[in-house]
């Protein structure tokens, strides 16, 4: 069905839960606290808000947007903590931004992003059809490192699962073999796998050989055959607090949502007058007819772990065995010369490690570019995905040679950059992203808890629709939204995604002969 939310005519809508549409139908407006302002968090809160519901968000950072925030340094310019794309089929990202820019004037698009690999090999994805199958068809027809033997010599049916995810079903597949084994296994080249596929991977701050090929599966299928959005994406025109997060505060504040930055929250307890009380590190407490826990997954496990009074073990198992991906490192460097006027906004890399991508900022984020045009230079960002640690050397001087070799690479690959100095510099170096690793799907928890008027959202919390990285975050924050009002008798909002399974009926029955016929798995 065709919803106006995007080009694709087979998005899918996922009712919303019936019910009164403003709070002010119940007998008492209930109040419900979101801790975290991520993407999750402001989609929680919003899908809240717009029914009625009294909302207070608690943001331990004293910026807004999580993992999507940006901030200014010391320098006066502005950081972030990389890269981000918003593709088209992020229909309840979208969504949330709409709210507070209908027509997403702030985000601008770039229409094409290459892939190169140590090898000068370069893919891309400009002019290739939107509709699948032919879109990958094509994709792999030119690229540089996958020959037409190569498409014969596959092994089309342990492929099926492939080009036939429906989910949740794919992760009772291949959630017990890593993306590596999978592609080998399947007779994928090698050359197009680290071009293509472990650039994607790299994406989930995942290696590879440690990430669940049922993600990658479910990865292809958002981004390839199961959606004909095509695989162009839109960059914020600003930082991320100008484009995304003022506006979309404000927005909220309109509502009635109140902020707290600067604020950690340290537990939940339900001794209060109402059904939850939260406590923060200051010693303040805030009581609450709901409760979102939308923060990273070290700030799940850490607040739940220290609140006894949600004493359900096998859930809080759940929680205590959630994971991080490797850390991640972003440089970002003001130069005193431009790069080439040729060079791409954003580029991404396979097998030049310890870089995965580069971002020439001011061709499309207004604060780099007025920086760029005041003192005739650019500003370049480098990214070094699951960059890991070494036990033989200091956290700091890893980091260190981190810096090092992305600026060797960095002046490798764009050339005009070796006689560039660096006017000023920032690092943003964490390990909070999740982890989706080999077998830890059936094991995460889901946005409902086994209590009423608890619930969770992120990207590390498991949600049975075909979203992914920020998609995830912002579907789960409206479903926590959604859990409340039914509860309040509310009605909820609407969630779209792209088709749940392959679009294509030979390859689905492909598929279901595989998983019928498989003995020992791959």
């Amino acid at each position: 069905m065709s919803t106006g939310i995007g080009r694709d005519r087979r998005i899918v809508e996922h009712r919303a839960p019936a019910g009164a549409p403003d709070a002010a139908a119940l007998s008492e407006r209930p109040h419900a606290v979101v801790v975290g302002a991520g993407v999750a968090g402001f989609a929680a809160a919003t899908g809240l808000a717009e029914r009625g519901v009294r909302v207070t968000v608690i943001e331990r950072e004293e910026h807004l947007g999580g993992r999507v925030a940006s901030w200014t340094e010391c320098a006066n310019v502005s950081m972030s903590r990389g890269f981000h794309a918003f593709f088209r089929q992020y229909y309840n990202l979208r969504s949330l931004l709409r709210r507070a820019d209908p027509t997403l004037s702030g985000l601008v698009p770039l229409a094409d992003y290459p892939l190169i690999d140590a090898h000068g090999r370069r893919d891309g994805f400009r002019g290739l059809p939107r509709t699948p199958p032919w879109n990958a068809l094509a994709f792999a027809l030119r690229s540089p490192t996958f020959r037409f033997r190569d498409l014969l010599a596959l092994d089309v049916k342990a492929a099926a699962p492939l080009a036939a995810v429906s989910v949740p079903e794919i992760y009772s597949w291949l959630d017990g073999v890593d993306s590596e084994t999978f592609l080998r296994a399947i007779n994928f080249p090698a050359a197009a796998r680290h071009l293509a596929f472990e650039v994607f991977s790299r994406s989930f701050f995942m290696r590879p050989d440690e990430m669940s090929a049922a993600e990658l599966a479910t990865m292809f299928h958002i981004y390839f055959l199961g959606s004909s959005e095509g695989l162009t994406f839109d960059v914020p025109s600003a930082s991320f607090a100008a484009a995304l997060w003022a506006p979309l505060r404000a927005y909220l504040a309109e509502h009635g949502v109140e902020f707290r930055t600067g604020v950690a929250v340290t537990e939940v307890d339900t001794t209060g007058t109402r059904a939850f009380r939260v406590h923060e590190a200051t010693g303040e407490t805030t009581e609450a007819d709901g409760v979102v826990l939308a923060t990273d997954v070290a700030g799940l496990r850490r607040i739940v772990a220290s609140s006894s009074a949600l004493a359900h073990q096998p859930w809080r198992a759940r929680v205590a065995g959630l994971r991080n991906a490797p850390p991640f490192l972003v440089l970002r460097l003001w130069l005193d010369r431009p790069v080439a006027r040729y060079r791409p906004a954003f580029l991404a890399a396979g097998g030049l490690e310890p870089l995965d991508n580069i971002s020439v900022l001011d061709r499309y984020e207004r604060e780099a570019s007025d920086w760029a045009q005041r003192h005739h230079g650019s500003v370049v960002e480098l990214h070094a995905y699951a960059a890991g640690t070494r036990s033989d050397v200091p956290e700091r001087e890893h980091v260190r040679d981190l810096r090092r070799r992305l600026i060797a690479r960095l002046h490798s690959v764009y050339p005009e950059t070796v006689p560039a100095s660096v006017v000023t510099e920032a690092a943003a170096w964490h390990a909070d992203c999740p982890r989706f690793g080999v077998g830890e799907f059936a094991t995460r928890p889901r946005v409902h808890t086994p209590f009423d008027g608890l619930v969770v959202a992120g990207d590390g919390i498991r949600i049975d629709l075909p979203v992914a990285l920020m998609e995830r975050a912002a579907s789960t924050g409206w479903h926590a939204a959604n859990r409340l009002l039914a509860g309040w008798g509310l009605a909820g909002h609407p969630l779209y995604s792209v088709p749940t399974r392959g679009r294509v009926a030979p390859l689905r029955w492909l598929a279901a002969k595989r998983k019928v016929g498989r003995s020992c798995g791959y």
